[in-house]
C-alpha cells in the first residue's frame, strides 16, 4: 500500500474528499516524524511503537574503491508492532485459508 493507496482508503471510509482525508494523513505523518526527532516515543496501542535507536560510530569501507571510509553516529527510525498486530497478521492467512465459503442461500421467490 502506498501513501495515496491509504489517502483513498481514508477518503472511502470516512466519506470524505480526497483532499480533506490527504490532510489528515499527512497530519498524522508529520506527528510522528517530529515526535521520532525530538526523542520521544510513539505508541500506538494494538498497532506498535515508534522510536529511534542510536547507531554507533564505525568504519566503513566503500565498496567501488575499498578505501576506509569513516561512517558517523546516527539516529535510524525503528517500528516495533504489537504483540495484537502481529497476531492479526499471522492468523489472518490461516484464518483465510480454513475459512469455508459462505453458504449461498436459495431465493424463496
Amino acid at each position: 500500500m502506498t501513501k495515496a493507496d491509504l489517502i483513498e482508503e481514508v477518503s472511502r471510509v470516512v466519506e470524505m474528499t480526497r483532499k480533506e482525508s490527504e490532510v489528515i494523513v499527512e497530519a498524522i505523518f508529520d506527528s510522528i516524524v517530529k515526535s521520532l526527532r525530538s526523542g520521544d516515543k510513539i505508541e500506538i496501542r494494538g498497532f506498535g511503537s515508534f522510536r529511534t535507536r542510536q547507531r554507533q560510530p564505525r568504519i566503513g569501507r566503500n565498496p567501488k574503491t575499498g578505501a576506509r571510509v569513516e561512517v558517523p553516529a546516527k539516529k535510524i527510525p525503528y517500528f516495533k508492532p504489537s504483540k495484537e498486530l502481529k497476531d492479526v497478521v499471522n492468523n489472518s492467512a490461516t484464518a483465510v485459508a480454513a475459512e469455508p465459503p459462505p453458504e449461498r442461500v436459495p431465493n424463496p421467490q
